[in-house]
């Protein structure tokens, strides 16, 4: 069965003007794929999210065991740690035969890399989870056999991917990194100087190829057909390239994101798009369009906001960014999160914080062993990009905390995290305390590699064993936070959220309503180093009869909230 109404006449619309009169055709090429997929329609559509809607970031080998499949034994660890039992979905980070970059330089997109397992394991996976799986379609590895093919110059992989004279001015386009933008191969027809936005083995891809695009249509289904219900499109950004304009979110770019968006709503509703663009929170929630593009985008000012709130005891800059976030929309979502396998990127606190805040963070974050990359800048001069630094390690003291305190503020971080607006999304190494891997950077050269520790699952186990460590006790008060969380209406996605003032700058407080208006939370966090003692009575009208986190019932209008520690009060 092809596209359906009305998707046929808004993918037309799109079509014609990424490609002209080329349109009608590629049209019809995609009405091919709708009839090789059309069993996805047969699949009972899906809520979009819930308040029990929690995804684990992870690697398909984060954790491994001699003589089976990484992927099986990471699904065994996570049953045996009943956390099926409070997280939803499971985003397995690119588990494709790759080349670098710890899998975002794919070789094979259609294939599960033999270290990680098979289809099989992934389907495996998918029964006690729901799944999202990593798109990387900004780039490929220089060993995928669509670049090899350019290098041969046959077709239509001649035009997959896009050489530019290197004498071209190239200074407005946007840099994520301090490395070469063109990287020369040889080819048959000599050397050519090939776009390389991240590094010279992740070779960019050229989507004013119609080809192309029909290409990662259909790979896009071929997940939604092994089970994906969250579709994570990297770097999407950076997609679509012309020469003269900073190459970042051009239209072109946000209408290939639209047809995708078209295609899983005609086939397969219920698949989430989910958008990842480390950049300031406008351009950020630009992607969800008009509520016809991304489902849900990464909310990327969080995670350092959190930080410097902690740094400082001032959280004044994270409530008012709190209080300026507007609900956007039916349909749509923020997926909020303060830990993933990249690092915590900078640039989304433009406009939050002064320039002298800033460097403090970067300065603070180095004291507790954490790393800094750079980007190149248009008048070739380079600035932060990214802090490299485990969100543990992060919220430690240069001098070290107890494993209590450490835990209670490292736990209290997640707090508000989970209680905001939105869908949350819990990196692994955030799940087990993990400090930071400086063996890891010494051992490759990267900075990113302070946060990709990957284990074997008995190291693992043996590091969790023991009650005291600061690991346990991560691992134990973040699965209790997540018991409470799915269990409130109140969390859900889409429920009222309103930022209070408080009389104290170390203080966050708001409340999240139900949708049917039947429950409220109040949500306290202290940054500061010191207790504070709070008005519930100035805060909110209904009166407070427990704290949902620890039990204890809430009896004196005068609340004292324990210094860097969290409450979710009903």
């Amino acid at each position: 069965m092809p596209v359906t109404e009305p998707f046929r006449w808004r993918m037309l619309d799109k079509l014609r003007f990424l490609y002209g009169n080329q349109a009608d055709g590629i049209l019809r090429r995609i009405d091919q794929l709708a009839d090789r997929y059309a069993a996805l329609r047969c699949r009972a559509a899906r809520p979009l999210w819930d308040q029990q809607s929690v995804v684990l970031i992870t690697y398909g080998d984060q954790v491994r065991a001699a003589g089976q499949a990484a992927l099986e034994s990471q699904r065994q660890f996570l049953l045996d740690y009943a956390l099926d039992r409070v997280i939803s979905g499971i985003h397995i980070l690119p588990f494709f035969p790759y080349s670098s970059d710890d899998g975002f330089a794919v070789i094979d997109y259609r294939r599960v890399s033999p270290a990680v397992g098979d289809w099989s394991d992934v389907d495996r996976l998918g029964k006690s989870f729901g799944l999202a799986f990593d798109f990387v379609v900004n780039h490929c590895s220089q060993h995928n056999d669509w670049f090899q093919r350019y290098l041969r110059g046959e077709r239509p992989y001649a035009d997959y991917f896009l050489a530019v004279d290197p004498a071209t001015d190239l200074s407005a386009v946007t840099r994520p990194r301090s490395t070469p933008l063109l990287t020369p191969y040889e080819t048959n027809r000599g050397t050519r100087h090939v776009w390389t936005t991240f590094s010279a083995d992740q070779v960019d891809l050229n989507f004013a190829c119609p080809e192309l695009l029909l290409e990662v249509l259909d790979i896009l289904l071929l997940y939604v057909q092994h089970g994906a219900t969250i579709i994570r499109l990297d770097a999407i950004g950076f997609l679509w390239k012309q020469i003269g304009t900073p190459c970042m979110h051009l239209p072109e770019t946000h209408a290939v994101v639209k047809l995708m968006r078209d295609l899983v709503d005609d086939l397969a509703p219920g698949t989430i798009l989910l958008t990842e663009t480390n950049v300031p929170h406008a351009e950020n929630v630009s992607y969800f369009g008009d509520g016809d593009e991304a489902h849900a985008v990464y909310q990327f000012s969080l995670a350092p906001l959190l930080l410097d709130a902690f740094l400082t005891g001032d959280a004044s800059p994270l409530s008012a960014w709190l209080a300026d976030l507007e609900f956007p929309g039916p349909g749509m979502t923020y997926f909020n999160f303060t830990a993933s396998h990249d690092g915590i990127g900078v640039r989304p606190l433009e406009g939050l914080v002064s320039g002298p805040r800033l460097d403090n963070l970067i300065e603070g974050m180095r004291r507790r062993g954490g790393l800094v990359s750079m980007r190149t800048n248009p008048d070739g001069t380079e600035s932060p990009y990214e802090l490299n630094i485990t969100y543990v390690s992060a919220l430690d003291t240069p001098a070290g905390l107890s494993p209590d305190h450490h835990a209670r503020k490292f736990l209290a971080s997640q707090g508000l995290m989970l209680a905001l607006r939105g869908v949350p999304g819990v990196y692994f190494h955030s799940l087990v305390g993990t400090k930071n891997d400086t063996k890891g950077v010494q051992g490759t050269g990267h900075n990113r590699a302070i946060n990709r520790r990957k284990f074997e699952s008995d190291q693992l186990r043996q590091i969790l064993a023991d009650g005291d460590s600061v690991q346990r006790k991560i691992l134990d008060g973040y699965r209790h936070m997540l018991a409470v969380r799915i269990a409130q209406p109140a969390f859900h996605p889409d429920a009222d959220q309103t930022i209070l003032s408080t009389d104290d700058r170390s203080v966050v407080a708001l409340t999240r309503r139900s949708l049917d208006g039947d429950q409220q939370v109040l949500v306290l966090t202290n940054f500061g180093e010191k207790p504070v003692t709070l008005e519930l009575k100035k805060l909110v009208e209904w009166h407070v009869r427990r704290d949902l986190l620890s039990g204890r019932p809430v009896e004196n209008p005068r609340y004292e909230l324990a210094a860097q520690d969290i409450a979710w009060l009903v």
